[in-house]
């Protein structure tokens, strides 16, 4: 008499667990080194703050011919309209005029600002002697004037606002320092009398 014996099954994962696992371990590295990940970012804002300093050169070279006034023009709505100064005769580098941390386009070298898209805000009527006061910064959520505590940039990492995601963003001030704030205001004010706060295109 023979008897047939059944093999155990060995252990192990299916088809499905293995994908399952798959998707989850996916999802995690995204969420700790993907584009929209706090440490990504924290890398990004400090390549986003050496590209505001340079702005800041080249503004610099352009108050230094104009009388310690930084760009000025007349009827400017967006950043690039004031900025477009800059390029080509201050800076032949518009790299620097793209946040690293953003999706914007990147510009071609020596291309006129006003035609493109750039990344940052610009506080128009400063001059070189007016530090410790706001420049630039990362695109702002809008226009408006704000106090501490207000939000300034995306909370939720759509746009406006969101150069680096959720994460806040970077200003740079008058004397070429660059501080780091979080969605919210942290510093007093955000714009005064005499300055017009300009946003690049949406």
């Amino acid at each position: 008499m023979s008897f047939c014996h059944r093999r155990a099954a060995a252990p192990g994962f299916s088809l499905i667990e293995l994908l399952v696992t798959f998707a989850i371990m996916a999802i995690v590295i995204s969420m700790l080194y993907g584009f929209g990940s706090a440490r990504h970012q924290r890398t990004q804002k400090q390549l986003c703050a050496d590209n505001l300093q340079k702005i800041f050169l080249a503004a610099q070279i352009y108050a230094n011919d104009f009388g310690g006034k930084f760009p000025v023009t007349t009827n400017a709505v967006t950043s690039e309209d004031a900025l477009g100064i800059l390029v080509p005769k201050y800076s032949t580098d518009t790299s620097i005029f793209i946040c690293p941390g953003g999706r914007d386009s990147q510009i071609p070298s020596g291309e006129p600002l006003r035609s493109h898209k750039i990344s940052y805000a610009y506080f128009m009527g400063r001059r070189a002697d007016s530090s410790p006061n706001f420049l630039f910064s990362d695109r702002l959520v809008d226009t408006l004037p704000k106090r501490m505590g207000e939000f300034i940039f995306s909370t939720n990492g759509k746009a406006p606002g969101n150069n680096h995601h959720k994460y806040g963003g970077n200003f740079l001030l008058c004397d070429g320092s660059v501080t780091a704030s979080r969605a919210q205001l942290e510093l007093p004010a955000l714009a005064t009398n005499g300055i017009v706060l300009l946003n690049p295109k949406p």
